[in-house]
């Protein structure tokens, strides 16, 4: 899952939504030790964001639609297939959110601005990124997942050949929208069973 997939599956408290957003920058196991200090939601928030990692890389389904992409993409078909989930999801966004996209999202890096103190220093210009580029709405069309991937091939040495992802997409779309229609809501389940067993 990507950024728009983690913020939704967070619930409404804020703590929750910034830790699941910036889960894959908080490294290390979070021992109570080393958490003890923090705001335990934002804890709940990064705990969260590891159990739908796992949760979505051991799905049979993400796993079918994975091995698809992989044999254009090879390793970085994981990579691909959380881009290409969040697209399905912002263009099918009214079937998972009373919200519009446009009002989900904008409200969201209101929070996300409100709540800068709890991003980790690595992370803020890419975060300031993304709120002024306003990257979420774009992951909507396949122009905005195309854009999405040029930033991305440009980050390190190795996502290069990750630039031509979207044309796949294309092809083969509606493989991958099956994939995902089945699998979000399962995840949707999942992720707010978790929230709900980790707040008592």
């Amino acid at each position: 899952m990507n950024f728009l997939a983690h913020i939704l599956l967070s619930g409404e408290r804020d703590g929750v939504i910034l830790g699941n957003y910036v889960g894959d920058f908080i490294k290390g196991r979070l021992t109570e030790e080393k958490t003890a200090l923090w705001n335990q939601e934002y804890v709940l928030g990064l705990k969260l964001h590891r159990y739908i990692d796992y949760f979505t890389d051991t799905n049979e389904l993400v796993l079918e639609a994975k091995r698809m992409a992989a044999k254009v993409h090879g390793k970085l078909a994981g990579i691909v297939m959380d881009i290409y989930f969040d697209y399905f999801l912002a263009k099918y966004f009214d079937q998972f959110c009373a919200e519009s996209l446009w009002e989900y999202c904008h409200r969201m890096y209101g929070v996300i601005e409100k709540n800068e103190y709890l991003i980790p220093d690595n992370m803020i210009p890419m975060v300031r990124s993304m709120i002024r580029q306003d990257w979420l709405t774009g992951y909507a069309t396949l122009e905005g997942i195309d854009i999405t991937f040029q930033r991305l091939s440009r980050r390190a040495p190795f996502l290069g050949p990750i630039i031509g992802a979207a044309e796949e997409l294309k092809e083969n779309e509606a493989f991958y929208r099956e994939h995902f229609m089945q699998f979000f809501p399962e995840l949707q389940k999942e992720a707010a069973q978790f929230i709900k067993e980790g707040t008592h």
